[in-house]
């Protein structure tokens, strides 16, 4: 598993310390001070030939020395040193090694390389290079060179760089914001984000996760484990270097929209993470998340002792799209006594500054118990009538009063030119507080965004949508064709053929290679007195425009002749290193109500196809009104898409304008991400632009990029894709030994009640099996886990009486992020043992091991379990008492590939 020895790194029985010195700025030193000051109660060794104590601890001169096994190994030696240390930390049986040391390089023949290759051999978890450390608060270990040490809280921190982490963790000491565990990746050679990601998601301190990016390199892996760790756990992102240049110029307008920060955006939206632009607002965001438990709605009551700054909150929260709450007549009656005279019964809340403080309790318990909002920013003008202090400790006081349920909902502060105990507080009621009330409103935002982000990622689109009719083979033979020709572009005529494949309507277009033949094909299509376009037809020339290569509204074959000429001079003399092929003939469309629209797809670098969806036009780019979103997708999403773009508005109806088509533009979006589904060799379309109106939509112009496939993403699907669409194709039904049938199917998000009402049907002792131990309280983090999943390294395929639509049984599988083993479970429902379901769900489940392309299938099974571990036997597993607890036996199965 990708959480493999993890553990090791922070929650190890014993450390080492290889490097370092008696010097204050030596890292060896400092980690060996920061593991004594921070109580650490396991042993700590000191490996240093050149100076016989360190920070008090007598050295030795190498690991080997050492008198116990350490379970955990720092590295902070010159980098020539660092593969010999790792090696020796193998040897000696430690876990893992956190290396300090910068300047390993990178690629072929580095010392990074030479690391790698030997803890990979070894099985030995690397963090590092260049990293700051780790540290595990509530394990007493920081072993680490930070300043200070933070303090035992919920939050986990993966930074990529180790400065960033030494400041958040340096900002949690002073803002008493605890942190679960803090880690620098530096150049993340084996230990990556999607490891700690998949590592957090479980563990029992973190509640929250905050990531600093720089760069990701395994798009589908990132993807994988931050889709299941936001499913559980809100995930907090900041990237830098949202503003480097391309590597190359891009060609289509869809292409200059998709800019690599704008993909990535994407996908941090997609997998549900939280994207912040800059460290304040991840400071911020921490803050919110360190001292709130739910995830609210948008609709904020807003409580303030001063008409002004209510409404200053309240236009910042319209501003990011949330809602002002309507409060309730319970609510406007208990607000009567200290309300202001100019208030007019609505939201904000405008009382005096003198109201006493039992009033004040009074007045805010009626807001928490009103079900009309969601969630309560109380804000504080310091007065000479009330002193900050008292009325913090007024509004702590009566909330830690309230009943549980009522508690729970979140409250946010501004305590304008508080004290330090005002702030005290706050804190020991875990009130969140800010210093103004636009950090305030973010902060309430980003609980909002985070609940929103959840329902975006029970969305998992099929893999083959039902109501899709397309010709797969017809636009795989055109593109391949093209491909097998060394060509990169589709001609206009072939993109018209791969769209209308796929149901895109496009207009008709006729090739024409000079002017007379131009007038010649463009006459059936001047009849009745129909006008046409003649446009410039060059795979070297990405923007017609740039060249005055297109001319309109001809109608007659003269005009079409003397406009091809002209359009063919000109595109020669403004580009004569061009191959010119000549022009193509469109009919124009005349539709004077409908929108102009882009849509398209380019192949990201990192992420492969994006879906992009905007404003056209020839204004397309300084417009710049685009949404970008990663397939695959279905209906609900890209109307989401929709709904993200300025355009979205003139979509609908206005004035003398009828609503545009919206499920024709939607579909058109979902068809795009099918169609580059089917076919890996499309690299780019772009179709700019897409008229849209009451009566559906036409492509106008459109042009398809195309290339030999290279496999981006590890394991199987689509070889671009980096999130895995739902595999409808291994739905299937069987028929159990009495004759009744049951349908197979991989599980879905929504299935959450049906196995909460299935568990409900297993026994105890089933239960234990499954579990070892029984479980009794299916919280939704438990099915969640059970049932949320992305495909990529995880499925689960649920057995369904399909008259009833009960869940009979469920056997599921979980890959390594390597692809070689993965890790089975399987569960039938306890009054239909016997009927050969558990044997057929089994054989499914090999089935599918064997197209993810994995080497080995294990798992764990109590000794006690003998109709497992015989079903097992009977498959081929091996069995084998499991040498750590005897209790256990361990069952492998080597895959045979077909």
């Amino acid at each position: 598993m990708s959480t493999y020895s993890l553990q090791s790194l922070f929650a190890p029985a014993s450390v080492a310390v290889v490097g370092g010195s008696p010097r204050q700025r030596s890292i060896g030193r400092a980690v060996v001070h920061n593991l004594l000051a921070g109580g650490f109660a396991g042993r700590i060794g000191v490996v240093n030939g050149r100076h016989r104590e360190i920070e008090g601890i007598a050295t030795v001169a190498r690991l080997q020395d050492l008198d116990f096994t350490p379970e955990l190994v720092v590295i902070a030696t010159p980098a020539a040193m660092v593969p010999k240390h790792a090696r020796a930390a193998a040897e000696k049986g430690a876990s893992a090694v956190v290396v300090t040391t910068t300047g390993l390089g990178q690629g072929e023949g580095s010392l990074a390389e030479e690391l790698q290759a030997m803890a990979r051999a070894h099985s030995l978890r690397v963090v590092g290079p260049s990293s700051l450390g780790v540290i595990a608060p509530h394990s007493r270990l920081n072993a680490s060179f930070a300043a200070h040490g933070p303090q035992p809280g919920d939050i986990a921190l993966i930074s990529q760089s180790a400065a960033i982490a030494a400041a958040l963790a340096e900002w949690g000491a002073i803002r008493s914001i605890g942190f679960s565990a803090v880690a620098a990746l530096g150049d993340a050679i084996d230990v990556d984000f999607a490891d700690l990601l998949d590592y957090f998601a479980r563990d029992r301190h973190t509640r929250a996760i905050l990531l600093y990016v720089e760069s990701i390199r395994d798009a589908r892996k990132f993807l994988s484990a931050a889709r299941a760790a936001a499913r559980l756990k809100p995930v907090v992102v900041v990237k830098s270097g949202r503003h480097q240049a391309r590597a190359t110029a891009p060609a289509t307008h869809a292409a200059a929209l998709a800019t690599p920060d704008a993909v990535y955006s994407a996908a941090f939206h997609r997998a549900g993470m939280l994207r912040v632009r800059a460290l304040d607002e991840l400071f911020a965001a921490a803050e919110t998340l360190g001292r709130t438990d739910t995830f609210p709605g948008p609709r904020l009551a807003i409580f303030a002792n001063g008409r002004g700054t209510g409404q200053l909150a309240a236009d910042r929260l319209l501003d990011m799209g949330g809602t002002l709450a309507t409060l309730s007549d319970a609510t406007r009656e208990a607000m009567a006594e200290i309300a202001s005279a100019a208030w007019p019964g609505t939201n904000p809340i405008d009382f005096y500054g003198d109201s006493d403080h039992a009033s004040y309790a009074a007045a805010f318990r009626a807001l928490m118990s009103d079900p009309g909002n969601d969630a309560i920013l109380v804000l504080n003008v310091p007065t000479a009538l009330i002193d900050a202090e008292s009325r913090a400790r007024a509004l702590a006081e009566t909330r830690s009063a309230l009943p549980r349920e009522i508690a729970r909902k979140p409250v946010f502060a501004v305590w304008l030119g508080a004290d330090e105990d005002a702030i005290a507080h706050l804190n020991a009621a875990r009130i969140p507080s800010y210093a103004s009330e636009a950090e305030a409103v973010r902060g309430f935002m980003y609980l909002v965004r985070h609940r929103e982000a959840k329902l975006t990622l029970m969305e998992t689109p099929p893999s083959l949508p039902d109501d899709l009719v397309v010709d797969m083979a017809t636009a795989r033979t055109i593109v391949d064709t093209a491909i097998a020709a060394g060509r990169r572009w589709l001609d206009p005529v072939e993109a018209s053929r791969v769209l209308g494949a796929y149901g895109i309507p496009i207009t008709p277009v006729a090739l024409a290679r000079d002017a007379d033949e131009a007038a010649r094909v463009a006459e059936p299509m001047l009849a009745d007195g129909a006008a046409v376009a003649v446009k410039i037809l060059s795979p070297d020339i990405d923007h017609k425009s740039d060249v005055d290569g297109v001319r309109l509204n001809l109608f007659s074959a003269q005009a079409v002749r003397e406009a091809a000429e002209g359009v063919l001079q000109r595109a020669r003399a403004a580009r004569p290193d061009a191959h010119i092929e000549g022009v193509t003939i469109h009919p124009m469309v005349v539709r004077p109500k409908a929108r102009e629209l882009i849509a398209g797809v380019v192949d990201d670098e990192t992420f492969g196809p994006v879906i992009v969806f905007g404003r056209g036009g020839t204004a397309v780019e300084v417009i710049d009104d685009k949404v970008l979103a990663l397939p695959p997708l279905d209906l609900r999403l890209a109307h989401e898409m929709i709904a993200r773009t300025r355009v979205s508005r003139v979509l609908k109806g206005y004035r003398d304008v009828p609503a545009a088509d919206e499920r024709a533009v939607a579909l058109v979006l979902v068809k795009l991400a099918q169609l580059v589904a089917d076919v890996p060799g499309i690299r780019e379309i772009d179709i700019n632009p897409l008229l849209a109106d009451r009566d559906g939509l036409v492509a106008v112009d459109a042009r398809i990029g195309v290339s030999a496939s290279r496999a981006l993403h590890k394991g199987p699907g689509h070889p671009r894709f980096a999130i895995l669409p739902y595999p409808k194709e291994w739905e299937r039904t069987i028929t159990l030994s009495d004759g009744a049938q049951a349908f197979v199917r991989p599980v879905r998000p929504e299935d959450e009640e049906m196995f909460r009402v299935f568990f409900g049907r297993v026994s105890d002792e089933d239960l234990r099996m499954r579990f070892f131990q029984t479980v009794r309280n299916f919280t939704h983090e438990f099915i969640a886990q059970l049932t949320q999943l992305d495909y990529a390294r995880s499925i689960a395929l649920v057995a369904v009486d399909p008259d009833s639509g009960e869940m009979l049984g469920a056997v599921r599988i979980h890959a390594d992020a390597n692809y070689d083993h993965g890790e089975y479970g399987i569960l039938v429902r306890s009054d239909l043992k016997g009927h050969g379901l558990g044997w057929q769900l089994m054989q499914i489940m090999i089935e599918y091991a064997r197209w993810l392309g994995l080497r080995v299938v294990q798992g764990e099974v109590l000794q006690e379990n003998r109709t497992m571990i015989e079903m097992c036997r009977r498959l081929g597993f091996s069995v084998v008492t499991n040498p750590d607890d005897p209790s256990l036996v361990d069952v492998t199965l080597p895959i045979v590939r077909g």
